[in-house]
């Protein structure tokens, strides 16, 4: 098999991911975006891996890795979304912005004094 496929294919997925990280509003589509931009990665190491015939299998070995590492961050990252859902009432992107507690300044009492 040529290399070519599955390089075509990770690019499609690559941007595929990246335009959902970069056009979705919804905090749980970005983070499934960015599952396709790390199984694109994913299928480029193992793809490159089959046709280096590297005999330790640093590719694979690698995507392992990377595997654990975007279960880690699909978990946390969930739980951060659906704690802020709870907490303010949507999971859009464009309105959790500002994380802190929007309070307006307080007025300043104090007056000035001349001499």
């Amino acid at each position: 098999m040529h290399l070519a496929y599955p390089a075509v294919l990770a690019a499609l997925l690559f941007c595929t991911g990246l335009y959902g990280v970069l056009a979705r509003r919804n905090a749980i589509l970005v983070l499934m975006s960015v599952e396709l931009m790390l199984n694109a990665v994913n299928l480029n190491l193992v793809a490159f891996d089959v046709w280096l015939r590297d005999a330790l299998h640093a590719g694979q070995a690698l995507t392992l890795f990377t595997i654990a590492i975007a279960a880690a961050e699909i978990g946390i990252g969930l739980a951060i979304v659906l704690m802020v859902y709870r907490n303010r009432g949507t999971s859009d992107v464009d309105r959790l912005r500002d994380t802190a507690e929007s309070h307006e300044p307080a007025p300043n009492n104090q007056s000035e004094v001349t001499a």
